[in-house]
Order: structure tokens, then sequence, then C-alpha cells
């Protein structure tokens, strides 16, 4: 992670929370950020569709677990999102994470730039995946860190401030690291494959943590909060800050917005995994909107194999006779997810054999 953080960067973008407050009330904002397919898309009414949800106390039963694991496999094959509820992660570390960040971006601008990006650096405060001056813009700032293996972290990007900030995010991601182990090792059962196998994928497994900040915005119909793309991980676990709602997923054509449950984790199916699943897993395009009148936070945290695992199909999936995707080092995985901007599921493509 360190190697590709050295290798691979992001332009300088201006400060979207300052733009935020500059246009306050105005009726126009930098054309960067001005984006057709904002209004053109099609969005699904709120009533078609829900998410499916998966109770993580019964996967856990031993006399439950069956029929729950059940319901994650159609979560992943059919949806590619779920949110997880009953999770086991302590209340008050939830809430504390909350707190933090909402704090962080509180700060005067000159404190959070104290943990700026800096060139040829992927983590800390800015934005990812612009690689070109006239590439149209997220309405967003972002807080990018590596957070395990604890090895891999450079706290040089970690905020000083709130004082609690690095010891609230230090729990909160080990928690979540752990959750994303068990939940794994249920996805691998279901898929038919040894769960040790993923145990070992995930063995000093990647975790990063992207803390998204969309200010309101006064065309909030006009902009997009987050492109829209897939992840480059195994899973993503995404926490609500607030509960102003802005994630999107693509169904059937449309995009259908994501109501958060209070405390659940909603948990979406990455590329990494789609491709060691053969597809039958599939990552699903995802962007986020934003509120006209009220700031929205969430918390995306990514889970991903060691560096050196080889990401390409198992040959122990079930059912599968030939492989649909190419195998490429994890590394070099990372690398190509992060040295472009975000284009829906087209990385996900370059990796498929005969197209």
């Amino acid at each position: 992670m360190d190697e590709k953080s050295k290798a691979i960067g992001s332009l300088p973008v201006p400060n979207v929370q300052s733009l935020s407050e500059e246009f306050h009330g105005s009726e126009s904002i930098p054309l960067r950020y001005l984006r057709a397919e904002a209004e053109l898309d099609p969005v699904v009414s709120d009533d078609d569709w829900e998410i499916p949800i998966v109770d993580f106390s019964r996967l856990i039963d031993p006399e439950l677990s069956a029929q729950e694991s059940a319901r994650l496999h159609l979560a992943c094959r059919d949806w590619g999102f779920f949110q997880l509820i009953n999770h086991n992660i302590p209340y008050e570390v939830i809430e504390k994470v909350k707190v933090d960040v909402t704090k962080f971006f509180k700060l005067p601008l000159e404190e959070k730039k104290a943990c700026r990006q800096l060139p040829g650096n992927l983590e800390g405060y800015g934005q990812l995946f612009v690689m070109s001056e006239d590439q149209k813009l997220d309405w967003a700032d972002i807080l990018y860190l590596n957070t395990q293996p604890v090895k891999q972290r450079n706290m040089s990007f970690w905020p000083s401030q709130p004082l609690t900030f690095r010891h609230t995010l230090d729990k909160y991601s080990s928690e979540l690291y752990l959750l994303a182990d068990v939940v794994l090792g249920f996805m691998a059962k279901n898929l038919g494959i040894n769960p040790e196998v993923f145990a070992n994928m995930f063995k000093d497994g990647i975790q990063s943590v992207r803390v998204n900040y969309y200010p309101p915005c006064p065309l909030a119909e006009k902009v997009l909060g987050f492109s829209p793309h897939s992840d480059g991980s195994l899973i993503t676990l995404v926490l609500q800050a607030n509960q102003v709602q802005g994630l999107q997923i693509k169904k059937n054509g449309g995009w259908v917005t994501v109501k958060p449950l209070s405390g659940a984790f909603v948990v979406n199916i990455g590329d990494s995994l789609e491709i060691l699943s053969n597809g039958i897993y599939q990552s699903i395009e995802h962007r986020a909107i934003v509120n006209k009148e009220k700031e929205r936070i969430s918390i995306a945290a990514f889970h991903s194999p060691n560096s050196d695992f080889m990401i390409g199909p198992l040959p122990d999936i079930s059912g599968v006779n030939e492989a649909r995707y190419r195998t490429l080092n994890n590394k070099d995985f990372i690398k190509l997810f992060f040295s472009a901007k975000l284009e829906g599921k087209s990385l996900l493509d370059g990796m498929k054999l005969n197209r």
C-alpha cells in the first residue's frame, strides 16, 4: 500500500467546503462541478426498491446461521449491496467516530490542511481520482487514510484535532477489520470455498478509510457528490455519520436511493470479490448525490486482500468451469484502480476475458 501511495496521486482541487460557503444562496457554481448526468439519469421511486437486510447476530447463531447465510448469499448474488444490522460493534465506538469526523470537518480550513494530501500520495485531506485539469469534479472533500494493518499507517496524515481522533479511528478500524473478516468467512462458505482460503487472503489484508464530506450545494440537482463507480475492494462497509441520505445504487438501469438504518452498515461487493468469485457476486455501480440545505458525512471502510495476493478467479468456486477474468497481483490491481478517473465499472470491464 505504501509503494502504491508513492507511485500515484490526484491533482489538487479547490476546497468544496469553502466553495459551499462562498456560493451559499447563489444561483451559480464553478462550471467544473456541473454534471448533465445528475439531472438526466433516471432515479427509481424510493418506494420501488429497498436493499436487503442481513442480521449478523443470526448469522453467527448456530441455530439460525444456515437461514441467514442463505439470505446473505442472495443479497450478494442479486444485489451486491445489503445493510448489516446487529453487528456487535459497540454503540459507543460507532457514535464516537461519528462525532470525531464531524468535528474534524468543522475545523478551520488551515487546521484541516495540516494533514492535506501531498503530490504522489493518496492519503490525507483533499480529493482522489482527479487526473486532468479539465475533468468534471465531485462536490465533496475527503479524508483518506490507510488504517490496517497498523504497520502501513502514516500518522502524519492522521488528524491531531480533535484530540481523540486518532484513538477513535484506531478503535473503530480494528473493530471493523474483525467484523469484515467474519463476514468474508460466511461469503466464502456460500461460494463453496474453504474459509481458510479467504482467511489467508485477508491475513495482513488492507483496510483503508475514506471519510466523505458533502457540503450543501445551491445547485444540488446539477452536481454529483461522488461519480458513478464500483469499489476495488473485496467488501466495503459504509457508516452514515448523519441522517442525510445521498447514496444511490444502479439497479435495472436506474438509480435507487439507499435509506440507511440507524447504526447499520451498508455493505457492498467490490471488484476484487467479483473477480475472485468469477462473477457470481458482482460489484455494483453507485454514486452520491448532495443536499441543497444540509451537509452529509459518510465513512467508508474498504477491505482488500494482502498486497501479494493474486486477484483472479478462484479454482474452487462452486459450478465454475471457465475463468471469466484475468489474474493480477493485488498491488498492481490497486495501482490500476487509483490511476484513472472514476468511470462506472470500466476497470473491471478491462479485466474480463473474451469480451
